[in-house]
């Protein structure tokens, strides 16, 4: 069954139509991710614990002053 998600997009997700980087949906415990330029593709979807880890481990290696992960979404 396919059921409609709850699609975030990054507030740097470029000019125009923002559509330059990754949305991401919580499906309780997983979470998918797909390309904003193509959303009717396939999404991924990772564990939710999995994707926390990668989120996280992106923030500690940030430069300092950095947004993290949406410092590479602006088109």
């Amino acid at each position: 069954m396919n059921t409609p998600d709850n699609w975030q997009k990054s507030s740097y997700s470029g000019s125009g139509d923002g559509n330059a980087c990754v949305e991401v949906a919580d499906r309780r415990s997983r979470i998918a991710v797909r390309d904003s330029k193509a959303p009717a593709r396939a999404a991924l979807s990772f564990p939710a614990a999995a994707f926390t880890a990668f989120v996280d481990g992106l923030k500690a290696d940030a430069p300092h002053g950095s947004r993290g992960p949406d410092r590479g979404c602006a088109a």
